[in-house]
Parts: structure tokens; C-alpha cells; sequence
């Protein structure tokens, strides 16, 4: 019998109301979601040769259930969770959360009570993932993306980082045509990817696969796309955390910018420390030869990484904040980059607040087909 969401769901707040009151809501993820990986993989792999995922002995969900009860369990989590990574090159992605931190989840017998329940709601015979899977539905990756959309909800300082919402990704995807790609060599990228959910709606418009890369700065945020990839059955995702503004990692081999087929991003609004890292002036990539944009709001900054990582024939979408629709005359150093931006756009709209997870803004999207080659540099 096929898992009833809303048993799932149910499950998972659980576990995050096992964890209130030591921490703030944005860092239950960092628990609750490598348990999720864990019970995850651990169904679906554990004691197959040749699996996507190795489950190693003394790494399993299982290995985790016989520890309740343990005044010990918080370490012995750490070093469960330290096997699976290890044997799967995921040190750094999996193993960041602490379970033996006694600020987060007390100390002695109110971590080991703490810690014991919160594996017992995964321990539900209703969440077994190795059979209960419907076929075509990707029951486990909506949970994932519901917790997303409630941390996104609950944490004040944290909303857009995470969440793409899934109507929205399906619309930039559905807008570019990604659904017309022809084969798994063609490339989708994200250079501010959160948690992936943008990447993995807009991959799954493609009928016969994509192939997909992202970039985000913040460690324990690329470790969940990391996590989500696998979850969605893309573990060859590649992603990498850095900035893609100071630090691009995809490049060709003569060191210029990698570029894709399709790209999409809802990269953070109006950053003020987009040029941190780097000198926009002496731009490795030409990114801002036709102007840079203020440097206390970077909207443009990655706008413009954006037309510099295209295809020739490539298309984009991109969510920014409602503003850039109507800064074109009050931006002066980047009217020209503005205006080859809008020339080769195929349309730009607004969008009602309900498009966005962080509700005090109200976003534009901006599509590109992109017909020409990026000139080097383009008059005003």
C-alpha cells in the first residue's frame, strides 16, 4: 500500500516539534532532513550490491533505531551518520549536523528522550520507502520540498534561501522550453541554487533528462542539494558550493565560463555583498564590460552572469526582485548591459507576492532566448 502524504507530512512536523525550543526553525532542517536522507537511503539501498547509495554496516537507519534508549545516542548518531558519508563521499554534506550538541538538544537524559522519540517517528512502519513508493510519484521528494516550504515559512531570516516554490519553477521551466530538449547532454544550471528545488522542477519539464549543475555559497544549503539530488534519483548532479559571482566553478578548458543550454535562478535579492571576493572591474569573465551594477544591490550582478552563461541559442529565467523592471534610468553604469539584457529578453513580468516564499517582496521574472552571440561589448 502507497504512503499517505499526509501521514508523511505529519510524521515529519513531529519531528521537527521534538526539536523546538533549543534552536531556530531554520536549523531543523539540518536535522530532520539528513534523518529523512538516512531513513531514505537506508530502505532503498541497504544490502543491494551495486546500489546507487552504499549502505555500509554500522551506517544504516537501522543501526540508528537500536540506539534508543542510549545515554550515548548523540555521538553514536554522529559516528552512523559518519559512516554513511564516508562510504559515499559525502563528508561535509550529511555529517554537518552535530547530534551530540547539548545547547541544541540538552543535555544527558533530555537529549537521549529527545533524540530517541525523534528516531522512533521515523521508525513508523507507514514510512518504509524500499516498497511504498507509487509508481511515477515522487512521494519522498514532496515531503522533502513540504519541510522546505515550512522552514522557508517559519524562519524570519532565512526564506528565500531554501524555497523555490514548485508553481513557479514549473512556469520558468514550461516559459524556456525545457520539455523540448532532445537528450541527457543537454545542461541545465542554477548559479544560486539553494536547496535545488528550482533545478529539479525545471529538470523534470525535460522528457528525456537533463543534465544538471548548480552553485551555492552557503555550506549547509549546498549540502541539502547535494541531499536532494540524491533523494530525487539524480546523484550525478553536480554541485558545488562557492560564490558564482567571486568564484565560478563550471569554466571551459580555456578557463572561460562554462555555458548551458538553460539556465534558471531565483538568486538572492539585492544583495549588498555581491562584489565581496572579487574585483568587478577586472571581471575574469567579462561579465560587466558594459557596466556595474551599484554596489550595495547585485540583482544585475547576476543577471549578467546569467547572459554570460548561455548558449548561444541558449534560454534563461530568472526571478528578481519587483525593482529591476523600472531601474534602467536611475542604474546608469549598467543602462547598456540593461538594455542588451531587455533587447534579447523574450518578455519580463511582475509577480503577485504569493510567487515568493519571502512575502515581503514582490518578484519579476525575466525570460531570455538568446538568438545572437554575446557581443563584447554593447553601446548604449
Amino acid at each position: 500500500m502507497a504512503i499517505k502524504k499526509s501521514e508523511l507530512y505529519s510524521s515529519l512536523w513531529r519531528s521537527c516539534d521534538q526539536l523546538r525550543g533549543g534552536m531556530d526553525a531554520s536549523q531543523y532542517k539540518d536535522y530532520v532532513l539528513v534523518l529523512l536522507f538516512v531513513k531514505y537511503v537506508s530502505d532503498k539501498y541497504a544490502g543491494q550490491p551495486d546500489a546507487l547509495i552504499e549502505v555500509p554496516a554500522g551506517g544504516s537507519f537501522q543501526d540508528m533505531v537500536a540506539l534508543k534508549g542510549d545515554k550515548e545516542i548523540g555521538d553514536k548518531i554522529n559516528k552512523i551518520i559518519g559512516q554513511l558519508a564516508e562510504a559515499n563521499g559525502l563528508k561535509g554534506v550529511i555529517d554537518v549536523a552535530d547530534f551530540n550538541d547539548t545547547d541544541k538538544l540538552g543535555k544527558g537524559k533530555d537529549m537521549q528522550d529527545r533524540l530517541s522519540n525523534l528516531v522512533g517517528i521515523f521508525e513508523n512502519p507507514g514510512l518504509d520507502f524500499s516498497g511504498n513508493r507509487a509508481e511515477g510519484d515522487d512521494i519522498l521528494g514532496d515531503a522533502y520540498e513540504y519541510l522546505m516550504r515550512h522552514f522557508a515559512t517559519e524562519s524570519g531570516k532565512s526564506k528565500g534561501q531554501f524555497y523555490t516554490p514548485a508553481e513557479v519553477s514549473r512556469i520558468m521551466a514550461q516559459v524556456i522550453g525545457i520539455s523540448q530538449a532532445k537528450s541527457q547532454s543537454q545542461t541545465i544550471y542554477d548559479p544560486a541554487c539553494g536547496s535545488g528545488s528550482l533545478l529539479l522542477k525545471a529538470a523534470d519539464e525535460a522528457k528525456d533528462g537533463v543534465t544538471i549543475y548548480g552553485q551555492e555559497m552557503d555550506n549547509a544549503t549546498a549540502a541539502l542539494a547535494k541531499m536532494n539530488m540524491i533523494l530525487h534519483n539524480n546523484p550525478t548532479a553536480e554541485i558545488w558550493k562557492d560564490n558564482s559571482l567571486a568564484n565560478p566553478y563550471f569554466r571551459d578548458r580555456n578557463g572561460n565560463l562554462k555555458t548551458f543550454d538553460f539556465v534558471v535562478a531565483n538568486p538572492p535579492f539585492s544583495t549588498k555583498a555581491w562584489s565581496n571576493g572579487f574585483d568587478p572591474t577586472k571581471d575574469l569573465y567579462e561579465r560587466f564590460e558594459d557596466g556595474i551594477p551599484p554596489d550595495k544591490n547585485g540583482d544585475y550582478a547576476f543577471l549578467l552572469h546569467i547572459l554570460r552563461s548561455l548558449k548561444s541559442t541558449g534560454k534563461g529565467a530568472v526571478i528578481l526582485p519587483h525593482g529591476v523592471l523600472f531601474r534602467g534610468n536611475t542604474e546608469g553604469a549598467t543602462s547598456a548591459a540593461i538594455s542588451f539584457a531587455r533587447a534579447t529578453s523574450r518578455a519580463s513580468s511582475g509577480c503577485p507576492p504569493i510567487c515568493s516564499t519571502a512575502r515581503a517582496y514582490r518578484p519579476a521574472s525575466w525570460f531570455w532566448t538568446r538568438r545572437m552571440p554575446l557581443p563584447a561589448r554593447v553601446s548604449s
